[in-house]
């Protein structure tokens, strides 16, 4: 049956979208979009069984947990693993490796939480080949691998999880950290993968304003993205400044939908993000460019 979707989701402001399906319904974890950062000191989630009736889910973390955290929490990732459900989030926006805060992680029994701290201390907590700890990705991959990617300031790391999530597993040359060389990259990792290829996506510009965008290339590993690249979510009349998102599979059809933030062209507020979702199409392999629309028919499998 086909549906419609309607932009933005939901009413208010929030950012970095991570869309899954989980015990039946879609989620989507956010970051509550306040340009103060003393503001931002939780994560909230939005459950939906047909993704166009949302259910709000707010402060899904027990922050009693994290008595460092004192300046913003955002840019929530997620994986189920083990009957339990890992969140990573960032803390702090530290600028150095001698403040306090990172990306932390949390686990809970249910998509809701409450998600408690996994460790007494943040997963990653300083700069590695030069990316600040912020903007997680976490991949499970078909072998059943976790990886984990992240960076800010023009650098971004990969890691693969260990089995307790509480740590990391060497890679081949005993580092525990890769950095993947992407000319342009600033933030906001994203991967997905289809018929055997892995599609790695980032954004670009400034988030506070209409040159945030989102661009992808590809590669048949999870590793090394050097070839082709094409901006797939950029500024058009409907809306400015799209960026940090993440995507999901519809189904055997090859339906994808594309979960990410904008901005209402001309406004200022630089914390003034829309939640939005909208058709992710390939041709030829390759993720074509995303239009923005105010409302969308899919055609999405029940729940």
């Amino acid at each position: 049956m086909p549906v419609t979707l309607h932009n933005p989701l939901v009413e208010g402001w929030y950012a970095d979208p991570e869309i899954r399906f989980y015990e039946g319904q879609y989620w989507i974890y956010v970051t509550r979009s306040f340009t103060e950062y003393e503001k931002q000191l939780n994560i909230d989630a939005f459950s939906s069984p047909d993704l166009v009736h949302w259910q709000k889910h707010s402060g899904i973390v027990e922050m009693a947990d994290f008595p460092w955290i004192w300046r913003a929490v955002w840019a929530p990732t997620i994986v189920a693993a083990h009957d339990k459900y890992y969140l990573i989030f960032a803390s702090n926006d530290i600028q150095r490796d001698e403040e306090q805060g990172g990306l932390e992680i949390a686990v809970a029994d249910t998509p809701a939480g409450p998600f408690r701290a996994l460790l007494k201390h943040p997963l990653i907590d300083h700069f590695i080949n030069g990316a600040q700890p912020i903007d997680a990705h976490l991949f499970a991959d078909d072998d059943g691998k976790i990886y984990l990617y992240y960076g800010g300031w023009g650098h971004c790391n990969v890691a693969q999880m260990n089995p307790q999530m509480d740590g990391f597993v060497p890679f081949e040359n005993g580092e525990k950290f890769r950095e993947i060389d992407i000319p342009g990259y600033v933030e906001a990792p994203c991967m997905i993968k289809r018929r055997g290829r892995y599609h790695f996506m980032w954004s670009e510009g400034n988030w506070k304003n209409g040159t945030y965008r989102a661009v992808a290339a590809d590669s048949d590993t999870p590793f090394d993205f050097s070839g082709p690249r094409t901006v797939i979510l950029t500024a058009q009349p409907i809306a400015d400044g799209p960026g940090h998102h993440s995507c999901i599979s519809l189904g055997n059809d090859d339906s994808w939908l594309i979960a990410y933030h904008r901005r209402i062209p001309g406004d200022s507020e630089a914390g003034h993000r829309m939640l939005c979702l909208d058709k992710l199409a390939f041709k030829d392999g390759q993720i074509q460019p995303v239009i923005m629309t105010a409302q969308t028919e899919i055609y999405a499998p029940p729940a």
